[in-house]
C-alpha cells in the first residue's frame, strides 16, 4: 500500500492515513529527541511533586484512542515504577466526567496525565477543570499533539502543569489516530520508565526498524485481507491486551462498522467472548515477548487454530514458534528483547495497516470513513453538567 502514488491513494480516500502510518518510525526518533531536550525539566517537575508528598495518585486519562494510551502503558509501567510513591491508574475522561467523585478525592495528591491529539475534546477539557475543583493538590502532565489546542493553551502559565508537545506531524489530519497514539505512548514510556537514556534510545532505534520491516511486508498483509472475512478479533496479554482494544477500534472506525470486531485478553477470551468466532473470522494474537506470558498467548493460538472454526488464525510475533502450526507474521529477531510496553508500538503499525486495507476492501474511505457524519474527528454533542463541590 505504501508503494501506491499519492494520487492513487487520494483517489481511494486513503492518502492522509497511509502517510501518517508510514511516518511513525521517523516521528518516534523525534519524540526521543524532544524527550532528551525536556528531560531536565521533566525530572525536576516530577522530583518536586515527589518531595512534597509521601505518595501521589497518577491517573492516565484521555477520550477514545487517547484513553487507550494509558491503558496500554499501564501494565508495563506498574512493574517498573516505585508504586509506594507513584500509584498508577487509568481512567477515560468519559468515565471521570460522569462520575468525578469516584476518581478525584480532595485529600489525595493527584497527577493527572492527559492524553489528547487535538486537546479540544470537551470531556478532556472538562475533566481538568473538575480535577482543579475537587482535588486540593492537583498536578498535570499534558501530553498532546496540538500546540493550539485548549489543553495545551491552558497549560501555559500554570506551574503545576507540565506541557509535553509531540511532533507537529503527529497531530493526525486523518480521522483515525495513528501517529498521535504512538507518539503519546512513547513519550509516556520515556517519562515514567526508569531505564537509562542509553537503553531508551536503543529501544527507540529497534522499534523503528521493526515498524519499517512490518511496512515492507505490506504485500503479506494484503494477502491476509484478500480473504473473504466479516469479523476480526484481536487478542493479547498485559499491555498487548489493551493494545488489542485500539487495534479493534481502528477497523471499526475505518470500515464504518462494516467489519465486526472484538478484542479481549488471551486468557479472558474463553470466558464468553469466544462465542463470537465463526467461519468468517480472522483472529490476530499479539504474542508477548515475556517468556511466561507468551505461554498463554500460544495456548489460545493453538486452541482456536485446532478448533478450525475461524477463517484464519495469526500470531503477530518477534519469533517464529514451532509449537504453533498456524500462520505467523514475524517481526525481525532484533525485536525479541523489546519489552511489551515498547513492543506495542511496532505491533499497532501492523493493525493500522490491516485497518486501512479492510476499509478499502469494503469500499470505504479511510481518511473520511463516516459518510453519515455521525462520528467526528473531534467529538461533538457533549453537554457538560455542573457538579456540586463540597471541598473543605
Amino acid at each position: 500500500m505504501f508503494k501506491l502514488t499519492d494520487e492513487r491513494l487520494t483517489e481511494l480516500g486513503a492518502n492522509i492515513t497511509t502517510r501518517e502510518i508510514e511516518q511513525q518510525p521517523q516521528l518516534w526518533k523525534e519524540v526521543f529527541s524532544n524527550y532528551q531536550a525536556k528531560r531536565t525539566e521533566i525530572e525536576s517537575y516530577m522530583a518536586s511533586i515527589a518531595h512534597k508528598h509521601e505518595s501521589i495518585r497518577v491517573i492516565f486519562t484521555g477520550a477514545g484512542t487517547s484513553a487507550f494510551v494509558g491503558e496500554t502503558v499501564l501494565p508495563y509501567l506498574k512493574g517498573r515504577v516505585d508504586e509506594k510513591k507513584w500509584l498508577l491508574s487509568t481512567a477515560p475522561t468519559t468515565d471521570i466526567l460522569s462520575n468525578p467523585k469516584a476518581f478525584f478525592k480532595e485529600g489525595i495528591p493527584t497527577l493527572l496525565v492527559s492524553f489528547a491529539r487535538s486537546g479540544n475534546s470537551p470531556e478532556s477539557v472538562a475533566v481538568v477543570e473538575l480535577g482543579k475543583q475537587l482535588v486540593n493538590d492537583l498536578y498535570q502532565l499534558t501530553i498532546t499533539c496540538a500546540a493550539e489546542g485548549k489543553l495545551a493553551q491552558n497549560a501555559h502559565g500554570d506551574e503545576r502543569n507540565l506541557l509535553l508537545l509531540q511532533p507537529p506531524r503527529s497531530n493526525d489530519k486523518g480521522f483515525a489516530m495513528t501517529s498521535s497514539f504512538t507518539c503519546m505512548m512513547l513519550m509516556t514510556l520515556l517519562v515514567f520508565d526508569p531505564l537509562s537514556d542509553t537503553d531508551k534510545e536503543a529501544l527507540v532505534h529497534v522499534i523503528a526498524l521493526m515498524a519499517q520491516a512490518a511496512m515492507a511486508q505490506d504485500h503479506e498483509i494484503e494477502q491476509m485481507m484478500a480473504q473473504d472475512f466479516k469479523r476480526v478479533i484481536y487478542l493479547g496479554s498485559g499491555s498487548l491486551a489493551s493494545l488489542a482494544r485500539e487495534a479493534s477500534l481502528k477497523i471499526l472506525e475505518l470500515t464504518a462498522g462494516q467489519v465486526a470486531t472484538l478484542f479481549d485478553s488471551s486468557l479472558g477470551f474463553r470466558h464468553g467472548p469466544k462465542s463470537f468466532v465463526d467461519e468468517t473470522s480472522l483472529i490476530f494474537v499479539f504474542t508477548s515477548n515475556d517468556a511466561y506470558t507468551r505461554q498463554y498467548d500460544l495456548d489460545i493460538l493453538n486452541e482456536v487454530y485446532a478448533e478450525g472454526i475461524a477463517k484464519n488464525v495469526y500470531s503477530i510475533t518477534t519469533m517464529s514458534d514451532e509449537s504453533f502450526a498456524g500462520n505467523q507474521f514475524v517481526y525481525p529477531e532484533s525485536g525479541q528483547s523489546v519489552p511489551d510496553g515498547y513492543l506495542a508500538l511496532p505491533y499497532i503499525v501492523f493493525a493500522q495497516m490491516i485497518s486501512v486495507m479492510a476499509a478499502l476492501k469494503v469500499a470505504n474511505k479511510p481518511d473520511t470513513p463516516s459518510a453519515t457524519g455521525t462520528v467526528n474527528r473531534v467529538v461533538q454533542g457533549v453537554v457538560i453538567h455542573p457538579v456540586e463541590v463540597t471541598k473543605c
